[in-house]
């Protein structure tokens, strides 16, 4: 059929089959940017939807799907010269290469593009992360067909490997806070805004994650940089996770002799009095619990406050008025808070050589104190040494 229709057109066979391939692709060019166009109008539409991703997934390929239809129809029905069919094939396997290797590159680049989209924290990674997908895609995909073509890039390939050895020896630091700033992005141990205290004892405001290191504010409002790979590798307490919310514990001691119940309740009353006023981050729910832990000290009791508070700066402000306020309340109520005291016990033999001996030359006889030693009861006599 295309021979007939040459020789009616009085057109020699390499004449014609040019202007049939050429043809037959600007047909398939053109139908490919329609579809496409059509297919990029229907992602749009959809947007924020499964049909977005199917969409947006086949876009792209219409125009390399007909103009491998178009290749291989021109190859299957044309006389063409050995020169064109041995291109022609070429240009196939390459398409074919191109299209296989396209969706996993483009399910990946969808998936980080979506991320980005529900998580806005995280277009920190996965822009860049997309950008590597694309690279990675056209790097590996022109490896594969200049192979498949006949061009070996076995010296090229060696190149790289030695390269790439000699360039992760020379950047080890600076790849391993790299790759561990990628999983505190993505694993998100702390965001910024948070509160944080590190094993090694930094602790701050999270200001900035970056990709080589993490920036804290501290309360005396300075800088602490610290690695990535440090950040990774460090326990740390996040004061601002699961929520702000903060349990705060305040250790109170009275006399041995106080209420129990009648100082617990006093304590409570003083919570739940600040917090109606809500003024320096003590919330009332859930409500302040007042119990007598750790319980009996040398010569107190002791009890434990807890309260919420609003987050991890408040609990100073929350710690110093309370305390006033326990203090205001138990001098109203009576209730005493004991100066430690401590009691020294003697033995006889210590009591007589710090005595010294009588004027007569005898030794002190046994009095009040000296049987109040020996038989182990407490002394709060002072003690005067002997004068030299």
């Amino acid at each position: 059929m295309p021979l007939h229709l040459s020789r009616a057109l009085h057109l020699s066979p390499m004449v014609f089959g040019t202007a049939a391939v050429s043809v037959l692709l600007i047909v398939a060019l053109v139908l490919g940017l329609v579809l496409s166009r059509v297919l990029h109008y229907y992602a749009r539409k959809f947007q924020g939807s499964w049909e977005e991703f199917f969409f947006s997934l086949l876009a792209p390929l219409p125009i390399p799907l007909l103009l491998l239809a178009a290749l291989y129809t021109a190859l299957e029905n044309l006389t063409l010269p050995r020169y064109w069919e041995h291109l022609g094939s070429k240009l196939i396997l390459a398409l074919v290469i191109l299209v296989l290797f396209y969706f996993p590159s483009k399910v990946l680049v969808l998936f980080l593009r979506g991320l980005g989209e529900r998580e806005p924290s995280l277009e920190r990674v996965t822009r860049p992360a997309t950008v590597v997908v694309r690279v990675l895609f056209v790097l590996i995909t022109t490896m594969v067909i200049l192979d498949n073509l006949g061009i070996h890039l076995t010296g090229l390939w060696t190149t790289l490997g030695i390269g790439s050895v000699a360039v992760a020896f020379a950047m080890q630091e600076t790849l391993s806070n790299l790759l561990a700033g990628f999983y505190i992005l993505v694993d998100r141990p702390v965001c910024v805004g948070d509160y944080i205290k590190m094993d090694g004892g930094q602790e701050g405001y999270v200001v900035r994650i970056g990709w080589r290191s993490t920036v804290l504010r501290t309360s005396a409002n300075n800088l602490v940089v610290v690695p990535n790979a440090t950040m990774a590798k460090a326990v740390i307490v996040n004061y601002s996770m699961p929520e702000e919310r903060l349990a705060l514990n305040i250790p109170v001691s009275v006399g041995v002799e106080s209420d129990p119940d009648r100082v617990e309740k006093a304590l409570v009353e003083t919570a739940q009095e600040l917090a109606r006023n809500n003024s320096f981050g003590l919330l009332p729910y859930p409500e302040p619990v007042a119990l007598l832990v750790p319980g009996f000290g040398s010569s107190t009791l002791d009890f434990t406050l807890i309260v919420q508070v609003r987050n991890f700066a408040a609990q100073g402000r929350v710690q110093s008025e309370l305390r006033k306020r326990i203090l205001e309340r138990f001098k109203r109520d009576g209730i005493e808070m004991p100066f430690p005291t401590k009691t020294l016990v003697l033995h006889q033999s210590t009591v007589q050589s710090l005595k010294g001996p009588r004027p007569d030359g005898s030794s002190p006889g046994r009095g009040a104190v000296g049987d109040a030693t020996e038989a182990g009861v407490c002394s709060s006599l002072p003690v005067q040494k002997p004068e030299p």
